[in-house]
């Protein structure tokens, strides 16, 4: 593969996060696109997991990103040039029953990975990824835009506002000479695909009532979120860290990827559509008291699309169809068709004419 102009052929890339869902999914696209790749991260929390039946042969290392001395021996060691940020607690409602573990790993683990960086004069570029969530939801019937006011209801939420803020810090306190690394943070909508197995998230929950064949329990199904395949956020994150190691550091502030308006879906609007792949399926409502979620929230992504020339490339319609795709043919027939739905998404964007698929 040579997109985003080959930047990354023969780079030596360190992402955290790599055995979770998203960074398995980036581990594999960099991988393909001739990487040198170390991950770093906790052990997956499921089996099944995406990153195990990967099986990528990259540095997989295994610490704890609240462990500062353990990862800066990492980061000085490998000397990276550009780092994805990806490690997090990244579920609201584990975010209730454990606070303390999502403020340390969320807030601290990412001070302690721009500390790592700043202390490696090989790092040219950072993308640290938060979470639509991290803005202060008002409950708006138009999407969020970069500079509104951040903040959250839940541990989880508030924990992402506060990890964009460390990171306007350290972009203002340390990153500000010319010869600084360059400093991006990332914000995408609800991302879905194949291989994803995490508790309390729609598709996994789904996957799990069909294969005991029982009725699915939603607890919220008129709450919108902005539906996005988990590629189209990746080639986000890809687009700006090509940006980044160009040198330009006007790209060097937050970012939103988002999907086209129509992937703003309730879930039952999701559920509905899922039907048609799934014919046994069931599912109702929980109707006990639940912890607070938000109920409406979208995303702008003009600013993406208008100076990073970046645009979705599945709609929610493909990006629910490609989903249920991967699991079938991983209940069926034990099949990972991840490198196949890649190329498949690539494809695309380069017959859609977007500048990123170009080498």
């Amino acid at each position: 593969m040579k997109q985003f102009g080959d930047i990354y052929r023969g780079r030596r890339v360190l992402l955290t996060g790599h055995t979770g869902f998203k960074g398995s999914w980036l581990a594999l696209w960099l991988h393909e696109l001739g990487a040198e790749v170390t991950g770093v991260s906790l052990p997956p929390e499921s089996e099944p997991n995406h990153w195990t039946l990967l099986a990528l042969s990259i540095d997989d290392r295994r610490i704890d990103i609240r462990d500062a001395d353990a990862l800066a021996r990492i980061v000085q060691e490998i000397q990276p040039e550009i780092v994805f940020h990806l490690a997090a607690q990244p579920l609201v409602r584990r975010s209730y029953r454990d606070p303390i573990e999502t403020w340390s790993t969320n807030v601290m683990g990412t001070v302690n990975v721009l500390e790592a960086c700043r202390q490696t004069p090989s790092v040219r570029a950072l993308v640290a990824i938060t979470t639509d969530k991290c803005y202060e939801n008002r409950e708006w019937p138009w999407g969020y835009r970069e500079n509104d006011r951040l903040g959250g209801h839940d541990p989880y939420s508030a924990s992402k506002a506060a990890a964009e803020l460390v990171a306007a810090s350290y972009r203002s306190a340390f990153f500000h000479a010319d010869s600084a690394l360059l400093l991006a943070t990332a914000r995408a909508g609800n991302v879905i695909g194949g291989g994803d197995w995490s508790e309390d998230r729609l598709i996994p929950d789904l996957i799990r009532a069909l294969e005991k064949n029982q009725s699915l329990e939603i607890r919220s199904p008129h709450a919108t979120r902005p539906w996005q395949h988990v590629l189209e956020s990746l080639s986000g994150y890809l687009l700006l860290g090509q940006k980044l190691l160009m040198g330009d550091k006007s790209f060097a502030e937050a970012w939103n990827f988002g999907p086209e308006p129509e992937g703003n879906r309730t879930v039952a609007e999701v559920l509905d559509k899922l039907q048609s792949q799934w014919q046994h399926l069931r599912w109702h409502v929980n109707e006990k008291p639940q912890p607070h979620e938000a109920t409406l929230l979208y995303l702008d992504s003009a600013k993406a699309r208008s100076r990073l020339r970046w645009q979705p490339v599945w709609g929610i319609d493909t990006a629910l169809a490609k989903t249920a795709e991967w699991y079938r043919a991983w209940l069926e027939s034990g099949q990972v068709i991840s490198r196949q739905q890649l190329a498949d998404y690539v494809a695309t964007a380069i017959q859609a004419d977007i500048p990123w698929a170009k080498a």
